[in-house]
């Protein structure tokens, strides 16, 4: 096993093309592992990994996006920082999305938007996917190939979400410009400060509440803007369209990526693409052991808010807490072999891949809906779906290229050929 005793996950590129083996050197040294350089405790173990995800009275979501940058804006003081966190939660880099949000503001924030996306909602929206993943498809046929996760991913994603929220058809391209497809989260805590998306988006579904609230329709954008919180009391302009961009960054990535990989692990593998050909009920089990296996969200942030203790590792108030998700689901305490793919494992759906407790994603429903009508329509219209050898190499000599992010784990391409059926 290497040795990775110098090597900093928030900096070193490398190690972001195949972070197993750093994993693994992490679990060796226990289920929690302090990681010095920016004050870090990283948590490789499964049941370590829940216990952080449920224990909200101990750990802070406040830094869920940004891990330890920038660093907080006050020095921690004493044994319980959760007073400090509120009073300077607004200059804690996005301390104020519903993904980083505490109890209780983030439970009144989720029931505004689990108040619009009823059963009904989701089932028009599945029908939009259904029209849009076919349309796609069309056009791929045509071309004979096509680039998995920008050409066909990103726009599913954005344009799917823009859906559940009721944006208008004719505003769609006004969404996927607003929301191109771009790394945030590089290597060494760099972010591009030029172009705010989440500002971007936030500002567009402005202008449609502004506008349903004075011209009430019979539409999603309607029910968002006359949402209330629990309580009866109307949310600022801002509380809702903090809420839309959230599932806009939230569905996005997470879809791009688990459609990026089951369609590398389809590509490479011809006879489990032919065995779930043959019997489309086993793409639930693929799809749910893609997100185990190589899970799109590498890892998740938590700020201990009082001293605690993970493993064997002492836990001050103020340490970051990184929840090693890619790692938590490949623990063998809890996944027998867990570097083998294999479908027909009893318990695939434990993973960690959409998180758990009060701050489980909101969005796993629609990632797991868009790819399962993805591969059923891809499947429908070919007869093969292959790699790309031109851009990544044979077989046992493939060339996939991830990037040197430290959240999200997915190829930077997937160039994929298609043979009409």
């Amino acid at each position: 096993m290497s040795d990775y005793t110098n090597v900093d996950w928030f900096t070193d590129e490398d190690i972001h093309q195949d972070p197993y083996p750093y994993y693994e050197w992490l679990r060796a040294q226990g289920s929690a592992v302090y990681l010095p350089q920016h004050n870090v405790v990283a948590v490789v173990g499964y049941d370590e990994a829940i216990k952080v995800f449920r224990g909200e009275e101990y750990y802070s979501a406040v830094n869920a996006v940004t891990g330890p940058f920038p660093p907080l804006p006050f020095t921690p003081e004493g044994e319980d920082i959760t007073a400090q966190i509120e009073a300077h939660r607004g200059k804690i880099s996005k301390g104020a999305l519903l993904m980083t949000m505490d109890p209780p503001s983030h439970a009144a924030h989720r029931a505004l938007l689990t108040g619009i996306i009823t059963p009904r909602r989701l089932k028009e929206n599945e029908e939009f996917i259904h029209r849009l993943v076919s349309k796609q498809v069309e056009a791929m046929l045509k071309l004979g190939s096509f680039e998995a996760v920008t050409e066909f991913g990103h726009a599913l994603a954005v344009l799917v979400v823009a859906d559940l929220l009721g944006v208008p058809e004719g505003e769609h391209d006004r969404f996927l410009e607003l929301l191109p497809h771009t790394p945030p989260t590089l290597v060494g805590g760099k972010v591009d400060t030029a172009y705010n998306p989440l500002a971007a988006l936030a500002g567009a579904l402005a202008e449609f509440i502004v506008d349903r609230r004075k011209n009430p329709r019979k539409d999603v954008l309607t029910n968002l803007a006359l949402a209330r919180f629990p309580d009866g009391t109307t949310p600022e302009v801002a509380d809702l369209t903090n809420i839309g961009a959230f599932l806009f960054a939230a569905g996005q990535d997470t879809t791009i990526r688990l459609i990026g990989s089951s369609l590398r692990i389809l590509g490479d593998d011809q006879d489990l693409q032919q065995l779930l050909r043959d019997d489309r009920k086993l793409l639930g089990p693929f799809i749910e052991e893609v997100l185990r296996f190589e899970s799109p969200s590498k890892v998740d942030f938590r700020l201990s808010k009082v001293r605690t203790r993970i493993g064997e590792v002492d836990v001050a108030p103020g340490t970051v807490v990184m929840i090693m998700i890619g790692a938590a689901n490949r623990d063998p305490a809890r996944f027998a072999n867990p570097d083998t793919f294999n479908i027909d494992r009893t318990n695939r759906g434990d993973h960690l891949a959409f998180g758990r407790g009060t701050h489980s994603c909101l969005g796993a429903p629609l990632a797991r809906a868009e790819t399962l009508i993805a591969l059923n329509h891809l499947f429908d219209r070919t007869s093969t779906i292959s790699i790309n050898e031109a851009m990544h190499g044979p077989p046992g000599a493939r060339r996939y290229v991830f990037p040197p992010r430290y959240t999200m784990r997915g190829p930077r391409e997937l160039h994929v050929e298609v043979t009409p059926a």
